[in-house]
């Protein structure tokens, strides 16, 4: 059996996504170690998840985030580099960073929606959720991709897709979707460990198994 990748997960709130990484990884159906978390603010509920599962925990410097994007992104990405970790993975991150040239191509962000649709500054959580149900919209999902130093922006690893009922609301769609990130995120994290993800431009070629 190969090594676990190992990962690094970025946090911004709850911290359900990272649970989800934790329960798959313990259930030996992903090949995976979380080696580094980084919060984006202090005081988060998903800090507190991480610290019982026994995890390292960083928190990036929020005086910077504003002001310095360099340095804001620095203090993200020196805890993860000195991890050893092959992947960050921004699982509701919900700060702008810039990626360094060390972590391009290493770097995958999801989001709640189906890119290009609902996605960018301002649309996060069950704002997106919110908007998909205002345009009218029949399906909806979640995308994961490749991030970029623009928000949601980057090459389409995968998405997948769910319905939208005539009685739901942002909640209930939200748990919907959440349910399909918690298939896609693990998913691409398993292409990418098996070297299966091959960006062209604004594509990624998922390659066969050997």
């Amino acid at each position: 059996m190969t090594a676990p990748i190992r990962l690094a997960v970025c946090v911004s709130g709850g911290g359900t996504t990272l649970r989800n990484l934790l329960d798959r990884i313990n259930a030996g159906t992903l090949n995976a170690r979380v080696v580094q978390v980084v919060a984006s603010r202090p005081g988060i509920v998903a800090i507190d998840r991480a610290e019982k599962a026994g995890l390292p925990v960083a928190v990036a410097d929020v005086s910077k985030r504003r002001t310095d994007l360099d340095a804001f992104s620095a203090s993200v990405f020196d805890p993860i580099r000195e991890s050893g970790a092959g992947l960050v993975l921004l699982a509701g991150f919900l700060a702008l960073v810039k990626i360094p040239a060390d972590f391009r191509g290493r770097v995958i962000n999801i989001h709640p929606g189906l890119i290009p649709s609902f996605c960018g500054k301002g649309y996060y959580g069950e704002r997106v959720h919110q908007a998909a149900l205002d345009y009218g919209v029949k399906i909806s999902g979640c995308t994961v991709h490749f991030a970029s130093d623009e928000y949601d922006e980057g090459p389409i690893i995968l998405q997948k897709v769910v319905p939208v009922l005539e009685d739901d609301d942002a909640h209930t769609l939200a748990a919907r979707v959440f349910a399909a990130e918690c298939e896609a995120l693990p998913e691409a994290v398993s292409l990418f460990a098996a070297g299966r993800l091959k960006i062209e431009g604004r594509r990624v070629r998922v390659l066969p198994a050997d």
